[in-house]
């Protein structure tokens, strides 16, 4: 009897502890939680945060602009989000995002921190361009690229040669398509594509290149994959990252892309003639020459990888995604595109090729073109920023570290800033007189120190690539077929829903 009462008694002593224990642990998890979510004094206001999933049952993942721009209307252009233990500022609007970006540029330049890069192979020098810290390292690399560019021909008549001649070979893919519907998303990212690896690889690609085709498509599906919910709580909750095989699942195409650049700059690597400097990845290796004794530089074989598929990704996707719908409008307005196709015979007739130099007097192929960006909406929640320092904004404080969203779609379709912001239309960019007017709301390419490095060979791109298209056809949507959905798909970038066209010569 006496056993049984004391080994109930050290049951009963084990149970308590064990519930205390178990009470304890619990307290310290939901104290940890709410320690992490906490805000700092005079944060911006924004919806509840629930316990380690903070705010992110407020946000569409599949059109994150959407939610962004419909809390703006209950909690004002800048509020607060946390997804999980993060803090999150989301700007809304043309004036607050140009203060942050232009007028508090170094306050807003830093970029987050993404746990799954190490498991991709970046390291603390080497973080390519797009989402590299503001550091020395990332300002060297930029400085590079710029003056790399123009070294091959950004801003130049060489390089308008080299897309005129791409469009030599876009053009001839339409003329084979004639007589029937395609969809024209190939040949458009085939073509554009082209140009960037011109630059970066030397040559350009058939487009049946069973490689090329290859790269593009990991791109496009690593751009998908990026945008999805799992990779976003990945980048919140980074532990998980340590479950074998959950990069592989989640990562996998940009895994792969990241692989398969690395296997063309390698190849690079070993045909390099340092007498005759062919592209960017020869004059990188060059650079990095120069610098083998310096342990500090950024420029190593781990960075040329990834500054490269940044240059990559950069210039083919969002001038695809551009020009993809440029032809979407104009098969949807069809009043539009022959408005332009009567400048393009005004201006530059049909026998020789469109040059920059025509810009000047096609102010309505201009305004084309820019309302084009505007309502396409391309990057429509921009790239993240970080608070490089503790800072204020509207009033508010917000500490160094924080994650900054831009809501360029907010801009772009800013109703203080543009007449008829939900519709297209060109007349935005034209003043009374029919010329073309900038509009200081016009950010397609965001602004401030960490704006776009490929601008101005991008507005080369459109204006040549549409010109001449419009110059040798005319776009019809196919016969006893729907009419094509005019919102996009998000996938990072703001894509058109697949579409088929139909052309005739001019």
């Amino acid at each position: 009897m006496a056993l049984f009462i004391w080994v109930s008694s050290l049951l009963t002593a084990i149970w308590n502890n064990l519930t205390l224990l178990g009470f304890s642990l619990i307290f310290f998890v939901f104290f940890f939680d709410f320690m992490k979510r906490r805000r700092s004094w005079n944060h911006p206001p924004g919806p509840i945060s629930l316990p380690f999933i903070g705010t992110m049952l407020h946000i569409d993942f599949n059109n994150p602009h959407r939610s962004f721009t419909q809390l703006s209307k209950k909690y004002g252009n800048i509020y607060s989000l946390q997804n999980c233990w993060s803090n999150v500022v989301v700007l809304n609007g043309f004036k607050l995002i140009k203060e942050a970006l232009v007028d508090k540029s170094e306050d807003f330049s830093d970029r987050p921190h993404f746990p799954v890069y190490k498991w991709l192979g970046c390291g603390e020098n080497n973080q390519g361009l797009i989402m590299a810290k503001y550091s020395h390292e990332w300002k060297e690399q930029r400085r590079f690229t710029l003056s790399i560019l123009r070294d091959f021909g950004m801003g130049k008549t060489s390089l308008e040669h080299l897309v005129i001649e791409e469009v030599g070979h876009l053009c001839s893919a339409f003329s084979s398509e004639e007589g029937h519907p395609f969809d024209p998303q190939r040949y458009i990212n085939n073509a554009v594509s082209n140009v960037i690896c011109s630059l970066t690889f030397g040559n350009r690609f058939d487009y049946k290149d069973e490689k090329f085709e290859k790269l593009l498509l990991l791109l496009g599906d690593g751009l998908k994959e990026e945008a999805g919910f799992l990779p976003q709580f990945l980048h919140e909750v980074p532990f998980l990252l340590y479950i074998p095989g959950i990069v592989e699942k989640a990562f996998q195409h940009q895994k792969a892309l990241y692989a398969y650049i690395h296997e063309l700059v390698k190849m690079h690597k070993e045909t390099l003639d340092p007498s005759c400097r062919r592209d960017i990845t020869d004059a990188f290796l060059e650079e990095m020459e120069k610098r083998k004794d310096d342990v500090n530089s950024s420029f190593n074989a781990q960075n040329l990888s990834f500054v490269i598929a940044d240059l990559f990704s950069a210039g083919t996707e969002t001038t695809t995604t551009t020009l993809r719908w440029g032809l979407l409008y104009m098969i949807l307005h069809p009043s539009v595109q022959t408005k332009v196709q009567e400048e393009i015979d005004e201006v530059i007739g049909k026998n020789r090729s469109p040059k920059m130099e025509d810009q000047a007097n096609m102010h309505y192929t201009r305004a084309v073109i820019h309302e084009i960006q505007r309502f396409g909406d391309v990057v429509p929640a921009g790239v993240p920023h970080m608070t490089f320092r503790d800072t204020e904004l509207a009033g508010f404080f917000i500490p160094k570290g924080t994650t900054v969203i831009t809501n360029l779609s907010s801009v772009l379709k800013d109703e203080a800033m543009w007449e008829n912001p939900h519709q297209f239309y060109p007349e935005h960019f034209l003043d009374k007189n029919g010329q073309f007017v900038k509009r200081e709301a016009f950010l397609p390419f965001s602004a401030g120190r960490r704006a776009c490095a490929g601008e101005q060979l991008a507005r080369m791109e459109l204006f040549l690539f549409f010109t001449s298209l419009l110059q040798h056809f005319t776009f019809h949507m196919p016969k006893n077929q729907p009419r094509p959905r005019e919102d996009g798909c998000y996938t990072f970038t703001l894509i058109p829903h697949p579409y088929q066209i139909q052309v005739v010569s001019r």
